[in-house]
């Protein structure tokens, strides 16, 4: 499974300790993940136990070298203390399920362990998230 294992497994990162190099949404659907679009890769569940599950995240911005940062979707009610944003329903869930995405955990996915496009988030949308990420851990 894309993400899982080796050098292009996804991974969460410390967002205060990383340094973006770019945030800007730029959606191709050419099979590759660019910013704005939901991807599918495995995300290592937050107990770091070596158990996971493929899901899709919002590709927000580059870090260093080829690395996309992104954040989990969720289509479960999220009543627990990480901060979520709302983003609504779109095509990367079959069943029309509301979404949210989990501020508190950045994710660093290698564009190689990504197994498929499911769609580009809307530029509102997108600009909402990343400005969220931008006021929680400060401009990057």
């Amino acid at each position: 499974m894309p993400g899982r294992d080796g050098p292009g497994a996804t991974a969460p990162v410390d967002p205060r300790s990383v340094r973006v190099v770019r945030c800007a949404r730029a959606p191709d659907p050419d099979g590759e993940p660019d910013f704005g679009e939901v991807v599918w890769t495995r995300v290592p569940y937050e107990e770091m136990d070596g158990r996971g599950k493929d899901r899709p995240v919002l590709v927000v911005a580059r870090a260093e070298g080829d690395w996309l940062l992104a954040v989990q979707l969720t289509s479960r009610r999220r009543d627990d203390d990480h901060e979520w944003v709302a983003l609504g329903s779109g095509p990367w869930d079959r069943d029309g399920r509301e979404s949210r995405v989990n501020l508190d955990r950045l994710l660093r996915v290698h564009p190689a362990g990504t197994r498929r496009e499911a769609c580009a988030l809307d530029a509102a949308r997108y600009r909402m998230v990343v400005h969220r990420l931008q006021q929680r851990y400060g401009r990057r």
